[in-house]
């Protein structure tokens, strides 16, 4: 939002330069992220929170202003010359939807002439990125930045009947608004209209019938309370964000509609001409009670752990619109340990509700630095959410191996996500998106992980190691399913040139070393062929992971398929891994569970090399098991060390160089006892796999 530092001096005396202002502001909870030069003088950028709607206008900055420097807040007090005959007598409103409209007030202006605004209302305005219009319009809109209230003005000879009546929209109702669109209404949504037809859309936008043109002679000025949920539903349901929906969703102020009013009629008299009739037609069914809330000394000593002087409490109190009023016993003593002040809630901060709430007020105006730092008391002992070690253990193991770890939006392209999601899984549609670029949920992770390596090869982020803890969606019988994910993406580099040695790139080796190095947590992986067809099917794999004696498919890792490498328009290669969560977590923690002590082994441990040749269909994975099928209690560990192929290599061959290492808790294994072992390994895998020891 957008405010002028000279506009807000109109209601406030302030011994402040402007960025004096933004610095208490912003001490106050009232974020002013710059102060800038414009042709109406300083203007703030504030930052404002949404429980705030009563700051969406000068006057409610003012305010805040006045309550930090302790200065006096002008009133406002618009002063109408009316003419004898009353607004009830030339138009009425009626409320058909008194649940979506608390309060509708409407006054009569006759005899105006529409024309351009004076310079310095344009220069307002414009300064604020508000157009100029005519006087009348521009009128509305001054109003709605000075007090922070909407206002709408209709031509009244156009509005059939000359009267309003706010209601739903009936099925298959249309209403062209001011922007020269024709939009389809619902019956969710809520229409101003006249005694035929909707002349505007409640607290979004008027409708063009009626719009205020040259030949304007008479205005019906509206000023009203709309259902703020109501508002923000009919807003995104047609892609219409104004100034007007901004306010009214975040929740206006009911009781400051007739004051906008009679100050919006003020100005347009001073700017138009002609006579504003006596009166005006308010129908306000149910006026809100004000709300009463004590503030104790004793639970602000023991929320802020330190004492605010009586005057400062009622100072800011009253200042804000708090009216506070000593109520306990020791009335007439300052500093009682004992003192209570009875509020009144202000109809324009419907946030505060509880006691700790007016202690907030008092203390961002008496100042945090003033206060203690402590640590506030727990009520409760802190409780580990589901899976929180095994999550943070493949965390540190990624970091660990040079990953950084990403949020990524979930909400992605349905092009985009239907290249890498399984056709089974349906997808889940966004109802009302920002934009078609983040209309869906994505059904996998792998998707929002080639955006963010997409945007960093753009912006010339060459080398990347990316991981995510993310959830993917879709639907499953019309009901929504979500899984945890770990995604992994990474590209470029897995060694940069130094002295000593070349540069070399990521391949799938590596992303198989690492992903083998994050299974080791969970206590192994198993590789199986059988990638989805976004992978390139060479250098691809279906991983399962063990689950007691079973193991069962946990995720796919590869590198991303030349052709939609091609079609994406990256130009390095990219690889990419996702593992589902739940059962990876699983695992950890059965391994964890599954832990008993063992003493240091006494004994040194002894090393066997066998390189074996082996047909290409056999994998590692078959010359491990085969191995430990064994059951040698003397074999600790099985390596893959090196692969090789051609050369002397006949056709259709490979040579595997693997490590074993044999350890006894007894004694110190002899050449003879490690001999006979490897005697009885090479014979099995001769037997079983056709391997070959090789001798040269």
């Amino acid at each position: 939002m957008k405010a002028l530092y000279a506009w807000m001096l109109e209601f406030v005396e302030l011994p402040a330069s402007p960025e004096q202002l933004r610095a208490a502001l912003s001490a106050a909870g009232i974020t002013v992220d710059a102060v800038e030069d414009s042709p109406a003088g300083p203007r703030f950028e504030v930052d404002l929170t949404t429980n705030r709607p009563d700051c969406l206008g000068h006057y409610g900055l003012a305010r805040e202003a006045a309550t930090a420097f302790r200065a006096s807040l002008k009133r406002i007090q618009p002063k109408l010359n009316e003419a004898r005959e009353q607004a009830a007598a030339a138009t009425s409103v009626t409320i058909e939807a008194p649940e979506l409209c608390a309060r509708f007030t409407a006054r009569v202006i006759r005899g105006v002439r529409v024309g351009p605004s004076p310079a310095w209302l344009r220069e307002r305005l414009e300064a604020l990125g508000q157009a100029s219009i005519n006087n009348i319009v521009d009128a509305t809109n001054y109003v709605m930045f000075e007090l922070g209230h909407p206002l709408h003005a209709f031509d009244l000879d156009r509005l059939s009947g000359g009267r309003i009546v706010v209601r739903r929209a009936r099925p298959g109702e249309r209403i062209t608004t001011l922007d020269g669109i024709e939009r389809k209404l619902t019956p969710e949504m809520l229409v101003v209209a006249d005694a035929e037809h909707p002349q505007g859309i409640a607290g979004v936008m008027g409708g063009a019938a009626s719009e205020i043109a040259l030949e304007t002679k008479n205005v019906l000025l509206e000023c009203a309370w709309f259902d703020p949920v109501s508002i923000r539903r009919t807003a995104r349901a047609l892609g219409l964000r104004t100034e007007a929906s901004t306010r009214f969703e975040r929740g206006m102020d009911p009781e400051m509609a007739e004051l906008a009013s009679r100050r919006c009629a003020e100005l347009i008299h001073e700017l138009a001409g002609g006579e504003v009739l006596a009166g005006v037609v308010d129908v306000y069914p149910r006026p809100p009670e004000r709300q009463k809330l004590l503030l104790t000394r004793r639970e602000l000593l023991r929320v802020m752990g330190a004492d605010v002087p009586d005057r400062e409490i009622e100072a800011i109190l009253s200042a804000l619109g708090f009216a506070p009023v000593r109520v306990d016993e020791t009335r007439g003593r300052a500093g009682s340990l004992m003192a209570a002040w009875e509020c009144v809630r202000p109809t324009w901060r419907h946030d505060v509700t509880r006691e700790i709430d007016l202690i907030e007020e008092v203390a961002r105006h008496y100042g945090y630095d003033r206060f203690p730092a402590r640590m506030p008391p727990a009520r409760q002992p802190a409780q580990l959410r589901p899976h929180a070690e095994a999550l943070a253990e493949l965390r540190a193991t990624l970091l660990a191996l040079g990953y950084d770890e990403i949020i990524a939006s979930p909400l992605v392209h349905p092009d985009r996500d239907a290249l890498f999601a399984p056709p089974q899984r349906q997808p889940v549609p966004i109802a009302n998106p920002l934009s078609a670029e983040t209309s869906q949920m994505r059904r996998s992770g792998i998707v929002s992980m080639v955006d963010v390596l997409e945007w960093n090869l753009n912006h010339g982020q060459r080398n990347l190691r990316l991981f995510e803890f993310g959830r993917s969606y879709e639907l499953h019988n019309g009901q929504p399913v979500e899984r945890a994910v770990l995604t992994v993406g990474a590209t470029g580099l897995a060694r940069r040139k130094s002295i000593h040695e070349p540069e070399r790139a990521f391949s799938f080796a590596d992303l198989k070393g690492d992903l083998e190095a994050l299974g080791e947590r969970v206590g192994g992986f198993l590789w199986e062929p059988g990638a989805p067809d976004w992978l390139a099917p060479e250098q691809s794999a279906r991983l399962l992971c063990s689950a007691g004696d079973d193991f069962g498919g946990i995720g796919v890792a590869g590198m991303l398929d030349r052709r939609l490498t091609s079609r994406l328009k990256l130009r390095q290669e990219i690889f990419l891994a996702e593992l589902l969560l739940d059962p990876l977590c699983a695992a950890y923690e059965a391994r964890r569970a599954a832990l008993r002590f063992r003493e240091l082994p006494r004994f040194p441990a002894v090393e066997r090399d066998l390189s074996l040749l082996l047909d290409r269909s056999v994998r590692f994975a078959q010359v491990r098991d085969t191995i430990r099928a064994l059951d040698l209690p003397e074999l600790v560990r099985i390596e893959a060390l090196d692969r090789f192929h051609g050369g002397t290599i006949p056709p259709g061959k490979y040579s595997l160089l693997v490590r074993l290492t044999f350890q006894s808790l007894r004694a110190t294994l002899t050449d003879a006892q490690v001999n006979e072992f490897v005697v009885r390994i090479v014979e099995a895998l001769g037997q079983q796999l056709g391997a070959v020891l090789r001798t040269v």
